[in-house]
């Protein structure tokens, strides 16, 4: 199977070039419900995370109370690394068995595509990848989506302060997808990326 891992900042646009990915044929694998899975009611990393930051992070229900933990973990760059230092290992963990999933179920040549968030976090899982995508857009484009989908400004400028930049991006990728237009501007795009790599793309 070819692996390809498909990273960008917030609001680059990932998500579509995925959905479009997957459309064609790709297999995905989205690391955001990874990290979703391994804080599921009763998880070990979930117990972890109550003892860094309270108990009362779990909700009645036992499910994680989300806003509640990111507001404390993401109150310093300390309380960050913490939050990171005890989430990575179970995301890294779980993207290891989906790909190996993938590959007992995948056919020769088939795509499975892994959607990245934070390359920079999984860097030692890198070589695992047989191409790299960095989706490319600039910061005003991200700031102007970010702003559609509810997210304000101060919040966005936090999340991407903490992401991996373009200078990082740019020099692990082995390809660009850029977002400067529309969004099937982006979607062409994304196809055009995979007519090359795998040959024409079959008519619907």
């Amino acid at each position: 199977m070819d692996v390809v891992f498909l990273a960008g900042p917030i609001a680059s646009g990932k998500s579509t070039v995925a959905a479009e990915l997957q459309e064609l044929g790709a297999w995905r694998i989205d690391l955001d419900r990874a990290s979703r899975a391994v804080t599921a009611v009763g998880s070990p990393c979930l117990a972890e995370l109550a003892r860094e930051f309270g108990d009362d992070i779990i909700c009645a229900d036992g499910s994680l109370d989300r806003p509640l933990l990111a507001e404390r973990a993401f109150a310093s760059s300390e309380a960050t690394k913490k939050l990171e230092a005890i989430e990575h290992p179970y995301i890294r963990r779980a993207l290891v068995e989906a790909l190996s999933h993938a590959s007992s179920v995948a056919e020769e040549g088939d795509c499975v595509l892994v959607e990245v968030p934070l390359l920079d976090r999984i860097e030692d899982l890198i070589p695992l990848a047989d191409a790299v995508v960095y989706v490319h857009c600039p910061f005003g484009k991200r700031l102007e989506l970010a702003r559609g989908r509810g997210v304000a400004e101060q919040d966005f400028r936090a999340r991407d302060a903490r992401q991996p930049g373009e200078r990082y991006l740019r020099a692990h990728a082995t390809d660009v997808i850029a977002n400067e237009g529309s969004e099937e501007d982006l979607k062409r795009a994304a196809r055009a990326w995979w007519t090359a790599r795998y040959g024409e793309v079959p008519e619907a």
